[in-house]
């Protein structure tokens, strides 16, 4: 079933909502990680990096795989919004791998080691996030015009 110009626009609305909340606990969780430091290996770490990660994939998943294809799959959505979310796609992507990297190194966090890199890695995501905040909100921007 083919949604009408206004069920696709509340749609993109509340994929939007659900974007920017996702958006906010994610950076809450990134604060309340930030503010472990220094690392240590125990209980408490392990379990705020497994929650951090599990949000981290939450989020990356809705953008790529919600959001994004809802810019560029929608045959008469404006070309200006096509256009943008095509040029912004690129840098896109290197925030998801970014995630799914730092996903896949830490979620586990099985070997103790690896508490000796996270700060440095962490600070790499924050970067990343950031940047990809900055390109969904050109994104969403583009789409209320």
């Amino acid at each position: 079933m083919t949604e009408t110009p206004i069920e696709r626009k509340e749609h993109d609305h509340s994929v939007v909502e659900e974007l920017l909340n996702e958006r906010r606990q994610l950076w809450s969780l990134y604060t309340a990680l930030g503010n472990l430091r220094p690392f240590t290996a125990d209980q408490s770490l392990k379990t705020r990096l497994r929650e951090f990660c599990q949000v981290l994939v939450d989020y990356i998943s809705l953008g790529h795989f919600e959001m994004y294809p809802r810019l560029t799959d929608v045959p008469e959505r404006r070309a200006r919004v096509q256009a943008l979310a095509n040029t912004l796609y690129p840098k896109f992507m290197e925030a998801t791998d970014a995630a799914i990297e730092f996903n896949d190194q830490y979620e586990p966090l099985a070997d103790s080691a690896l508490v000796a890199t996270l700060e440095p890695d962490l600070s790499t995501l924050g970067e990343a996030l950031t940047t990809r905040f900055e390109l969904e909100d050109q994104l969403i921007s583009a789409m209320a015009d």
